[in-house]
C-alpha cells in the first residue's frame, strides 16, 4: 500500500508539474505572439519643415534592413515601423521578442557592437568614402539603451547621418535609426535621447 501511495503520489506531482510547465508555455508564447509597444510619429526628433508619417506596425522585419543592421536582426519574434516626412528624414524601429532576458542582452550588445563598427566596416566596402562614428553614451531607462550616431560620405554625391537608439526591457529589445542628409553636426542628439527613452519605455506597456 504504501508504495502504490507513493507511486500515485509521485504521478500526482509529475501531472501537477506537467500542466505548470505548459501553462508557462502558453503564457510564453502567447507573449511572444503580442507585438511590443512602438513610438508614434509625434515622438520622433521634430522636423522643422513636415510632421512625421508612421506605418502600421508590421510582423518581421522591415524589407530592406536599417542601415549598419543587415544580417544581425532575427525574423522570430520581430516587428517593424517605418516612420517618413515629406523630405528626406526618415526613420525605422524593429522590435524584438526574446526568448529570454539573457538572449534579450545577448541581441542588443550585439547591436551596440554592430553599429560602433559600422563606419570601419563601410569604409572597407566603399572605395573613396569617408565615414565617422559618434557614440553619444547610455541612457538610464530599463534594462538600459544606447545611442550612437554614423556619418558617410562618397564624391560627388549627398552625405548621410544616422543616429540609432538601442535598448532592453526584460525579454524585449527595440532599435530605432533616423537619418537624413548632412552630417554628425545635423544630427538632432538631445531629442534623439528623448525618442530612444519612449521607445524603450513602451516596450512593454
Amino acid at each position: 500500500m504504501f508504495r502504490r501511495s507513493g507511486t500515485a503520489t509521485t504521478l500526482t506531482t509529475a501531472l501537477v508539474a506537467a500542466a505548470a510547465a505548459l501553462v508557462l508555455t502558453a503564457s510564453t508564447s502567447a507573449a511572444a505572439a503580442t507585438a511590443p509597444g512602438f513610438l508614434a510619429g509625434a515622438d520622433l526628433p521634430p522636423h522643422p519643415s513636415s510632421p512625421w508619417y508612421a506605418g502600421a506596425v508590421t510582423k518581421g522585419l522591415p524589407e530592406t534592413a536599417p542601415f549598419c543592421l543587415e544580417g544581425v536582426l532575427p525574423a522570430a519574434g520581430s516587428w517593424h515601423r517605418i516612420f517618413g516626412t515629406e523630405y528626406d528624414t526618415g526613420a525605422v524601429q524593429v522590435s524584438v521578442r526574446s526568448a529570454s532576458p539573457s538572449a534579450a542582452a545577448e541581441l542588443a550588445g550585439t547591436l551596440e557592437r554592430k553599429v560602433a563598427a559600422c563606419a570601419a566596416d563601410w569604409l572597407r566596402t566603399t572605395p573613396g568614402g569617408t565615414a565617422s562614428w559618434q557614440d553619444y553614451g547610455t541612457l538610464p531607462v530599463e534594462e538600459g539603451a544606447h545611442v550612437y550616431g554614423v556619418h558617410t560620405s562618397i564624391p560627388e554625391s549627398e552625405p548621410g547621418v544616422h543616429l540609432f537608439g538601442i535598448g532592453r526591457d526584460g525579454s524585449a529589445v527595440t532599435v530605432v535609426q533616423w537619418g537624413q542628409m548632412g552630417d554628425l553636426s545635423h544630427a538632432p542628439v538631445a531629442d534623439f535621447k528623448k525618442t530612444t527613452t519612449k521607445a524603450v519605455h513602451k516596450l512593454n506597456p
